[in-house]
């Protein structure tokens, strides 16, 4: 289980002061948790402990044929397991898919996700996430099934700690000191698991600096 932790300090004239029209206080923390956020879906991702791009199966890591991701390269990504949830990419690599798509005239779809329109491969979500590293100018688009029910990836809670805000993430008020100012610690625990070896495919060697379209 991985921890994510830091302290707030707010001055007390911060909440005396300026709660109106909005409660400081609650928007501070409300940042701070999503800066831990962040830092979650990086270590997610790159953190070797948790398997996501650096323990992939040797079965279900592919390289692109010729550099720039193909809709080809998608189609055999996606043909290495069963119900494909989501394609993540970085948005440079996005670009660099769309435009091999421009060049072979083809047009991706889009699918409606949590209200939103975004570009979809054969149904399949293709979402933005700038956490996966680009070296060299090549990075990797990393295919995902989930669910428990579908022995997918799953992510890893320990519910019910003290003073919890969200499953896994508590925020403690820890008083306040002689400077006038509260603090509070807010730690975020998690980890995922991968239930069986198909469940995660990476496509690697993918190109994003290629911009010829002859």
């Amino acid at each position: 289980m991985y921890t994510g932790q830091t302290i707030l300090k707010i001055h007390t004239k911060v909440a005396d002061l300026y709660n109106n029209p909005h409660n400081q206080t609650e928007e501070q923390v409300r940042l701070t948790i999503e800066e831990l956020q962040e830092t979650q879906e990086y270590e997610m991702i790159n953190n070797k402990s948790f398997r996501l791009l650096h323990k992939v199966a040797s079965s279900q890591r592919i390289h692109t044929r010729n550099g720039p991701p193909t809709p080809d390269d998608l189609d055999e990504l996606l043909s290495k397991r069963r119900k494909t949830k989501y394609l993540f990419a970085h948005p440079k690599a996005i670009a660099a898919f769309l435009r091999e798509c421009t060049r072979l005239n083809i047009y991706p779809d889009t699918v409606d996700l949590d209200g939103r329109q975004v570009i979809s491969w054969r149904g399949c979500p293709l979402l933005s996430c700038n956490k996966i590293p680009i070296v060299d100018g090549h990075t990797s688009i990393i295919a995902m099934r989930v669910g428990e029910e579908d022995q997918g990836v799953v992510g890893l809670h320990q519910t019910g700690i003290p003073e919890e805000v969200q499953p896994s993430l508590s925020v403690r008020y820890m008083g306040i000191n002689e400077k006038a100012i509260i603090s509070y610690l807010i730690t975020n625990y998690y980890s995922v698991a991968i239930l069986v070896p198909d469940t995660l495919g990476v496509l690697d060697n993918v190109e994003v600096g290629a911009h010829d379209l002859d």
